[in-house]
């Protein structure tokens, strides 16, 4: 089977607290908002580029649902930046948190960092 990968959903507590921190913090592009009253939920998708060229971020917010249990299965989404450092700034300066500073991958040379969206989600950069 061919395919392609089209978005990953993360469900948040606050859509527009999440979809400031992927657009304002992170620099994706707010591409299409879906709010589904009868079903009690919303979906925002962000992304660097359209869905149709790249993978996307399928934000989900369910109505009352304020926070979500990370469990231990979900590791972490990727962003490749030609900056980490400059990146971890602009999240730390943005009030973002950054859980590990700009720096070598452990055993290699790589450069990457972590931060973590609104809702605990981790975020690796890596230096591209």
């Amino acid at each position: 089977m061919q395919g392609r990968m089209l978005h990953t959903m993360i469900r948040v507590g606050d859509i527009d607290r999440s979809v400031a921190f992927y657009t304002r913090l992170l620099g994706m592009k707010e591409l299409r908002r879906r709010d589904v009253p009868d079903g009690k939920y919303t979906l925002v998708f962000v992304g660097y580029a359209e869905e149709n060229e790249q993978a996307v971020i399928e934000l989900t917010y369910n109505y009352g649902v304020h926070s979500y249990e990370m469990g231990n299965a979900f590791g972490h989404l990727a962003v490749g930046v030609p900056d980490v450092a400059a990146a971890c700034e602009a999240v730390r300066n943005g009030g973002g948190k950054v859980t590990r500073e700009a720096g070598p991958v452990k055993f290699g040379t790589t450069i990457i960092a972590f931060v973590e969206d609104p809702d605990g989600y981790k975020i690796e950069l890596i230096q591209r």
